[in-house]
């Protein structure tokens, strides 16, 4: 039997040639080892082939860590730098010193300037918080923004007052101030306006000629600007009568449809209303430079 088995070993051996007896044993080693590390494998995976066949090892370099270093101390950065920007915002924030009234409808601006749109229009007899800073005319006010808190605007110093104006009276025709309502019909003197005019200026001769009588000249059409548009009107007026047919007509614009008043080289606009009446250039004569007469033009 011993003898038997050693010549079919003999045989296998003989058939395989002198290289497979030289590679059988590397072959037994190298199995050997492949099945050490898939036990090794496996008992790293918790006992769970799947995880050892699916999981994908992550590598962190240190030029990676350095990166993500430098990434987070930028952004610290950055962040520190908006907490100082910010603080230095709150530090330079202008305070209230003082609380102020609004005596006519003030344009609000950004800077102490006429510059850009303006903001908005602060109405009369509003109370403001003032940081007591003037530039010229100009002062600075808080107003406050929903999302930004209080914000630093400007508005003409001339009209705020540190008391509360009382509402203003309707003038009068004989320019005492009486709050009796105002006349808008009964002209009584003989004079009209011709037709083609605007409502608007048909509204302002009808409501001066009440409230002044004593006025019989007025101008409507001519070939030039809004006059050959039937929208202004001229009263002939001047002095201190004049005064008073200027402020009338301006307390009563709105009901009156009116857009801007010129008298005695001053200018008044609705638009511009809370710069109150501002100065104009000289155009050289009296009734160029509006001193015989009141100007109305109208919507």
């Amino acid at each position: 039997m011993p003898e038997a088995r050693h010549r079919a070993d003999h045989r296998s051996a003989a058939r395989k040639g002198p290289l497979g007896a030289l590679l059988a044993p590397v072959l037994v080693a190298t199995l050997f080892v492949s099945g050490l590390v898939a036990v090794s494998a496996f008992a790293r995976a918790g006992d769970d082939p799947a995880t050892t066949a699916t999981a994908a090892p992550t590598t962190v370099t240190s030029l990676d860590v350095d990166a993500m270093d430098a990434r987070r101390d930028e952004r610290l950065s950055r962040s520190a730098g908006r907490s100082v920007q910010v603080a230095d915002r709150i530090a330079l924030q202008p305070t209230a010193v003082d609380h102020e009234f609004a005596t006519a409808p003030l344009n609000i601006w950004r800077g102490p300037r006429e510059q850009g749109p303006k903001i908005g229009v602060l109405d009369e007899r509003t109370k403001v918080a003032v940081t007591g800073q003037q530039v010229g005319t100009w002062a600075e006010i808080l107003l406050t923004n929903p999302e930004r808190g209080r914000v630093a605007r400007w508005v003409n110093a001339s009209y705020l007052a540190e008391n509360k104006p009382k509402p203003e009276p309707k003038v009068s025709s004989n320019g005492s101030g009486s709050s009796a309502p105002v006349a808008t019909a009964g002209c009584t003197n003989g004079t009209s306006v011709p037709s083609g005019v605007s409502p608007n200026v048909v509204a302002v001769h009808e409501a001066v000629c009440a409230n002044f009588p004593e006025i019989t000249t007025y101008g409507t059409f001519r070939s030039d600007g809004e006059h050959s548009q039937g929208l202004a009107i001229d009263i002939m007026v001047s002095g201190d009568r004049g005064w008073q047919v200027a402020e009338f007509v301006r307390s009563n614009y709105s009901s009156l449809g009116v857009s801007y008043l010129i008298y005695s080289q001053q200018i008044w606009s609705v638009d511009r209303s809370g710069e109150g009446w501002r100065g104009m250039e000289d155009r050289g004569s009296t009734t160029a430079n509006h001193y015989d007469h009141v100007h109305v033009t109208t919507y």
